[in-house]
């Protein structure tokens, strides 16, 4: 979904109470208040105005994989037959629990996937019974990630 709202103003007050519920979404209304120096309420006022604007896309918990004993991300290029299957391999792509992103491509693939796989039999098995078995999917090409560097939000 492309969304940009020309409209949208934000300020430096704007801006502390982002970067502050960036840091910790739990981080409390009115501590974030006391830093900011405005109330409560106009930190609540200025949170609506942000969330109706679009900016604010939710909150959410982050889970940590590898607890749950998930230890094995790759990226996944998939060539299809045509471009016309994008929308029907996308649908099977989305049954498959561990395809985390999925994303349209320029270049040689078509689509280029993210999965989260308890080990590399795990990543076998999706790759070979699941993804490879999509109608139209001709191959793909997977990329193993030996550890993540970076892990951000962008800079407001």
């Amino acid at each position: 979904m492309k969304f940009i709202n020309q409209n949208l103003h934000i300020d430096g007050i704007d801006k502390k109470i982002l970067r502050a519920l960036m840091s910790d979404a739990r981080t409390p209304i009115l501590e974030i208040a006391r830093q900011v120096g405005i109330s409560g309420a106009a930190i609540h006022q200025r949170l609506r105005k942000l969330e109706k604007s679009g900016l604010l896309a939710g909150s959410k918990f982050v889970i940590n994989p590898k607890v749950l004993g998930y230890t094995t991300m790759a990226f996944v290029g998939i060539f299809l037959d045509k471009a016309m299957n994008n929308p029907d391999a996308v649908r099977q792509l989305k049954k498959i629990p561990e395809v985390l992103e999925c994303h349209y491509t320029t270049g040689n693939w078509s689509v280029l996937v993210k999965i989260l796989c308890k080990d590399n039999e795990h990543l076998m098995h999706v790759l070979n019974k699941d993804i490879q078995t999509i109608t139209g999917v001709s191959r793909t090409e997977t990329f193993i990630s030996l550890d993540q560097q970076i892990d951000r939000q962008i800079k407001i």
